[in-house]
């Protein structure tokens, strides 16, 4: 095993397409499968017998599993800096398959409240796959490497929720046992294919003090770091009040299902993968990273602000692909700019930690927008209706806003930062 990592670190980082870096991109594919079959499914999960969970309830169970991966994510990424990223891959998909298996098995909303809970503990595993594909790319080849990885999850998200939809047709739980299955299947991929990447020296990894909230306030004291941390955290906020609100509203509006929701987020993820596996890396070339972040932030502003208009009526199916193709392709150009600006920002020997500290934050932000979301769905039925859609999505779109007036300030702050810089 060490030879392996001998050889990934010397002799093949010349090279973009290292066989590490397509098992690692199988490996994420293969995880968010199952993590996309959840997404169209969740909602409407919780919301039937026995459960009958309220619009607030719903939002809370979608983001208790990022509150614990608010947690845990920079304890991963630390560890898997100290300790490897393969043991702490394999540990963290074994959890998600138990969540999986709680969730599906569940028959009181607490203990869908636990399976989401033992899922959100053991999914930080995203920094830790992250920093493997930083070990085994070089710095030029580096927003190549995080577009890849941006397209595995744009493949799971056109595979997971597609499955998801049309395997809950078969009962609604069904989907979480493929998804627990998927997870184990990724996890027996890591321990048996997965070369380590990770040179191991004590040295170079001096335990960090503080708390999760410590670490995310003294990032921001670094002026980079800070700015793509602050974008990356109100992206991520929009877009996760955006997909906690999403089924709620195309099955109140347009009386679909979770086959149908999930068909509308294969088309996501299908446009993701285009947006990141095809277009991002000649993009930044030309744009650099900086300025792809501006534009993905005002084109999704724009559309949270278009989708409550969207109705059967005034512009039907047409407009509801319309937006959210426009959604998918805003998301894959700044997502993946900031995670490699977040990268090249950093000494190559924290990878593991700092990214482990902005999807810390992402993993905050994924907490906060189905928290907020719930509410303002919640109406004072305890149902939602127009209104209460409405400002759902004005409030996501406002918070994108916010993120491109960052985002203009990113561009004096670190500049045009192109792929190969």
């Amino acid at each position: 095993m060490k030879d392996q990592a001998e050889k990934i670190t010397s002799t093949e980082t010349e090279k973009f397409f290292t066989t590490p870096l397509i098992l690692i991109f199988l490996i994420v594919f293969i995880d968010l499968v199952g993590f996309g079959m959840v997404i169209p499914v969740l909602p409407i999960y919780a919301q039937v017998a026995p459960f009958f969970a309220s619009p607030a309830e719903i939002g809370f169970v979608v983001s208790i599993y990022s509150w614990m991966q608010f947690v845990f994510s920079p304890i991963l990424g630390r560890l898997s800096d100290k300790y490897g990223r393969r043991p702490v891959l394999f540990i963290s998909m074994l959890g998600s398959a138990v969540g999986y298996i709680v969730l599906g098995l569940a028959n009181t909303l607490v203990l869908v409240f636990v399976g989401r809970i033992i899922s959100g503990i053991t999914g930080g595993n995203i920094s830790a796959a992250q920093a493997y594909i930083a070990d085994v790319t070089t710095r030029e080849n580096r927003a190549k490497g995080m577009a890849l990885f941006g397209a595995a999850f744009g493949l799971g998200f056109v595979a997971g929720p597609a499955i998801g939809g049309i395997t809950s047709k078969y009962g609604v739980h069904i989907p979480f046992f493929i998804a627990a299955a998927l997870s184990l299947i990724a996890a027996l991929a890591v321990y048996f294919v997965l070369p380590e990447s990770r040179r191991f020296d004590a040295t170079l990894h001096p335990a960090e003090p503080g708390g999760r909230i410590a670490q995310l306030l003294g990032s921001l004291k670094e002026r980079e770091f800070g700015t793509v941390n602050i974008i990356y955290f109100l992206l991520v906020t929009a877009f996760s009040i955006m997909t906690t609100a999403f089924v709620l509203y195309t099955a109140h509006v347009f009386g679909y299902n979770a086959e149908q929701n999930g068909y509308l987020f294969a088309l996501v993820g299908i446009t993701a993968v285009i947006g990141q596996g095809v277009l991002f890396h000649k993009l930044v070339k030309q744009f650099g990273e900086t300025r792809l972040i501006v534009f993905g932030c005002i084109l999704m502003a724009a559309s949270f602000f278009c989708i409550p208009f969207v109705t059967p009526v005034f512009t039907g199916l047409a407009g509801l692909i319309g937006v959210c193709v426009a959604l998918a392709f805003a998301n894959s150009l700044a997502s993946p700019s900031l995670t490699s600006l977040a990268s090249k920002i950093t000494h190559e020997h924290k990878q593991g930690s700092a990214l482990g500290i902005l999807q810390s934050g992402g993993s905050l932000a994924r907490a906060i927008g189905p928290t907020l979301a719930g509410p303002l769905l919640n109406n004072a039925a305890n149902t939602l209706d127009g209104h209460t859609i409405s400002r759902t999505f004005f409030v996501a779109g406002g918070i994108m806003f916010l993120a491109f007036l960052m985002a203009l300030y990113a561009v004096r702050v670190i500049g045009r930062h192109t792929a190969t810089a």
